[in-house]
């Protein structure tokens, strides 16, 4: 799995990458700022756990971030 995306950047100058690609639609990194915050800092599951699957996530799908 490649950690470059396919899509071109949105902001002229910058390397592609996961935010300068979403900021073609500001409403959607708006949206995923929100819940991903939210994500963080709320719910039952620790914030341990939520980072330790966050790496094992990345490591399994070889992602380089």
């Amino acid at each position: 799995m490649s950690t470059r995306p396919r899509i071109e950047s949105a902001i002229a100058g910058a390397p592609p990458s996961f935010p300068t690609v979403m900021a073609h639609t500001p409403s959607t990194l708006s949206a995923f700022g929100e819940l991903y915050s939210a994500f963080w800092q709320t719910g039952s599951v620790s914030a341990v756990t939520k980072e330790l699957t966050r790496l094992r996530n990345a490591r399994v799908t070889d992602c380089g971030f």
